[in-house]
């Protein structure tokens, strides 16, 4: 497991190594500069309240001219952007979205999910965390001091403790 952990890290480090993080970090900005790649546009909106509902927290669903992200809003701040992050995780590694399909502009009828994996969750998720570990705080998360006692030891647990220099022992 640790090995597997430490592999999707690389994967993600990858990912971030091409990407400008702006400190203070701006989730617009972010998905002004994934849209650029893409070549379309990224809309962020809120889950319809039957999805929210049903215990849906977050959905990407692309076309072939846009790609919205639907995220659960009546959340904290923090809670919502970790959310965007982990559907712009898919986006940035390429998974498959949501097909769906614009009719007059609108919101795409949603067709289904294909290839779903819990790799593309643990993915997703693991770059989303990265983002934000990236983009906390003034200067690299290798500077910062590490974390102590039970965040540590969950920090660890989830190979994050490589990301702060602590691989050494130190």
């Amino acid at each position: 497991m640790p090995y597997r952990n430490l592999s999707l890290r690389r994967r993600c480090e990858m990912i971030l190594g091409h990407m400008d993080l702006t400190h203070p970090f701006s989730l617009d900005t972010l998905c002004a500069r994934i849209a650029d790649r893409r070549g379309r546009p990224i809309r962020l909106h809120p889950l319809p309240r039957e999805a929210a509902e049903s215990g849906v927290c977050g959905l990407w669903v692309g076309t072939d001219t846009v790609d919205y992200v639907f995220y659960e809003a009546h959340t904290t701040p923090l809670h919502r952007e970790h959310i965007i992050l982990h559907e712009l995780g898919h986006i940035l590694f390429g998974h498959h979205s949501l097909e769906g399909e614009e009719i007059d502009g609108q919101t795409p009828v949603v067709l289904g999910r294909t290839n779903y994996t819990t790799r593309q969750e643990q993915e997703a998720e693991m770059l989303a965390s990265m983002i934000r570990i990236h983009t906390s705080g003034t200067g690299h998360p290798r500077t910062a001091p590490g974390p102590r006692g039970a965040l540590a030891r969950l920090e660890s647990a989830m190979g994050m403790g490589y990301e702060r220099g602590r691989h050494d022992g130190g």
